[in-house]
């Protein structure tokens, strides 16, 4: 094979049965090779892939590629086989890769242990993948089109070595600028985000990754808001976000940011310059910025007068820039440079169009020229075909990105200032709160039987230093009576059931109760509950303080536990419309302070708690306390899977946790 002949190492076969394979020398056994195996790749067999391991391990051989399929991904048998690698590979601290995976490679040696039928061009950028077929035609297109590779891995089943561990790896690599990956799944989230993020934040190489199946979490029944809201994606979106990685959608996307972030310095400013010989392009550029991050520049006096003196008569020279469509390329070089020195000007995107004079290689000499002598990113479209396939080869070549359609250049200088954003988001400190640890097991223990607790586990809260109204859960009316004249004025009066989850859809909430009214109140919600479900466990009815919502906003803020990353904390705009607007921002706990806020101010309903429309602002920083004092919670106790507090009624005075509902694992407790 070309690609083994290339490798800079010795190459040796085992094959009992033949002497030579492939033109290289071939040993009966493992143990038979001489000197050091530095790297052994399996393809046996399924049944004697363990053996052929094990003794590997004795050998002393410690990196393994298994090729071989018929493990895991095969179910049956395969699940057990795939269940007594894991055991081998770690009695003899092998790193392994696969199985079920086409190989490794490492460009800078000239290594290709795989059966893919190309070697890629050697580059900065480290690939992964859990599908072998998109490594394939990833190297194939990339190829094409001028990208290299530094290392490629197929991950396959990831027995052993998984995402987490080449994030790690690549990071401390000088020679990776960019890790990129297609994943179908997260072994170990929180071990993930904390690897991804050090490596974006402390080592400064930017992790891009696509992750395939986007759907919401349906593996268990989930009857909380939270759980109903805090889907699958909606956790790897909050996990990729605390972790600094750059988001892509699709392929196009997943190397376009990696050329980008390999190529481009970080812009110091979001404002985008877009210079162009065509107006309908330069539109579409402009409407590409609105749907990104990014905004278009706007120039300075002195840049509009530059301009005016160096464009003809009937050129734009306000932004987007167009240069006309008899522009040179000495024309485009002009506005450019001009559009570069403004400060307002973070990235500039080129655009051309051909036409019967238009010379896209001297343009391309241009850009590449321009390029190198600025700290701004500068990106490019060239909008044709063959007639700039030589110019777009130039412009790789001087590490200026290229495109035919100008949105991709948008969303690429958007990755970029994406993952500036990242690197200087404050994280933040996870604080510490003085709570009643077994005050709170306490009352878990309670709901160990049922696995679900609603208003009676208010207490929970007040373990928490959440805030919650007075009042009590009452088993007749005379105690309802008694607790009613104890909180003074009109009281909220609420079924107390596991098995009645949705009060208000019964009439199971009486609002602004007067003390006169209550034992009539009592009577009333208890009948409603047994005509709507007989069977129903009913534990009572909490008589609780009154809370002036008007005078506040209703918000949400609970978790659920995702099977990836663990405790997924939610806030949002509460109350009853909460499943309709859907208005949520999500986070990874632990929560840090300023992650926490950051919650907090990013939904769309947050002018609400800033005092929208002449109301009075809120006690901003008790909801935010109270984001963070649910997350201490969600990690302290596993044994909660899921946690509504809605409303959680926020107020300028603070706020007050109205209504509560959790499911648990009894297991767990």
């Amino acid at each position: 094979m070309e690609s083994l002949s290339e490798f800079e190492g010795e190459v040796v076969a085992v094959n009992p049965n033949h002497e030579e394979v492939l033109g290289f020398a071939s040993y009966g056994g493992v143990d038979d090779v001489p000197g050091e195996i530095d790297l052994a790749v399996v393809a046996v067999p399924p049944d004697a892939v363990v053996g052929v391991v094990e003794t590997l391990g004795e050998r002393g051989v410690v990196n393994v590629v298994v090729v071989t399929a018929g493990f895991s991904e095969a179910g049956g048998d395969g699940a057990e086989r795939e269940r007594e690698l894991v055991g081998a590979a770690r009695e003899h601290s092998l790193n392994l890769v696969g199985p079920n995976c086409i190989g490794v490679v490492s460009t800078p040696t000239k290594l290709n242990a795989t059966f893919g039928p190309d070697s890629p061009v050697e580059g900065s950028v480290s690939f992964m993948s859990q599908s072998g077929a998109f490594i394939t035609a990833a190297v194939d297109w990339a190829n094409d089109e001028g990208m290299g590779f530094r290392h490629v891995v197929s991950l396959g089943n990831k027995a052993v070595l998984d995402e987490t561990d080449f994030v790690e790896a690549w990071g401390e690599d000088e020679g990776t600028n960019v890790v990129v990956g297609y994943l179908e799944g997260i072994e170990d989230g929180g071990e993930f985000v904390r690897t991804a993020r050090r490596v974006t934040r402390e080592k400064e190489t930017p992790v891009v990754l696509v992750k395939s199946g986007r759907t919401e979490a349906g593996a268990r029944a989930v009857s909380s808001h939270t759980g109903t809201l805090a889907g699958t994606e909606k956790a790897y979106e909050a996990a990729f976000r605390k972790a600094g990685i750059v988001r892509a959608h699709n392929t196009e996307e997943l190397f376009d940011f990696a050329r980008a972030l390999d190529t481009l310095p970080l812009p110091d400013e979001d404002g985008v310059a877009v210079v162009t010989n065509a107006g309908g392009p330069g539109v579409m550029a402009t409407d590409a910025v609105g749907d990104s991050s990014l905004s278009l520049a706007e120039f300075e006096d002195t840049t509009y007068d530059a301009l005016d003196d160096a464009l003809p008569d009937a050129a734009a020279f306000y932004n987007p820039v167009d240069v006309l469509g008899d522009a040179p390329a000495e024309r485009f070089e002009d506005a450019v440079s001009i559009a570069l020195d403004d400060p307002n000007v973070g990235a500039c995107l080129v655009i051309a169009c051909p036409t019967a004079t238009f010379d896209f290689d001297a343009l391309a000499e241009s850009i590449v020229e321009t390029a190198e002598g600025t700290d701004v990113p500068v990106v490019a479209a060239l909008m044709g075909g063959e007639a700039t396939k030589e110019a777009r080869s130039k412009l790789s070549e001087g590490g200026v990105p290229s495109y035919f359609d100008p949105a991709r250049g948008v969303r690429s200088l958007d990755a970029v200032a994406g993952y500036r954003n990242a690197k200087e988001r404050e994280i933040g400190e996870v604080r510490e709160f003085e709570v009643d640890h077994e005050k709170a097991r306490s009352i878990l223990e309670r709901g160990r039987e049922d696995g679900r607790l609603g208003v009676e586990a208010t207490p929970l809260l007040d373990a928490y230093g959440i805030p919650t109204p007075k009042g009590e859960v009452v088993e007749t009316q005379d105690e309802a009576e008694r607790v009613a004249e104890k909180i003074g004025g009109e009281v909220v009066m609420k079924i107390v059931s596991p098995d009645i989850l949705h009060k208000s859809d019964i009439g199971g909430v009486k609002v602004g109760v007067a003390r006169e009214d209550v034992r009539d109140a009592y009577e009333d919600l208890v009948s409603r509950a047994r005509s709507y479900q007989p069977d129903a466990e009913l534990l009572g009815v909490q008589v609780q303080e009154m809370v002036e919502v008007d005078e506040g906003v209703e918000t949400i803020v609970g978790f659920n536990r995702d099977p990836q990353f663990g405790p997924l904390v939610m806030f949002g705009l509460g109350g009853i419309f909460v499943e309709v607007f859907e208005d949520t921002s999500f986070g990874v706990a632990p929560v840090a302070d300023a992650e926490a806020r950051e919650m907090v101010n990013s939904v769309e309903s947050s002018p609400l708690l800033r005092g929208a429309r002449g109301r009075e602002p809120v006690d901003t920083e008790a909801v935010v306390e109270t984001v963070e004092r649910v997350s201490a919670l969600a990690t302290d106790f596993p044994a909660i899977l899921e946690l509504d507090i809605n409303p959680l009624v926020a107020t300028p005075e603070g706020v007050s946790a109205v209504d509560l509902r959790l499911t648990l694992d009894p297991e767990e407790l």
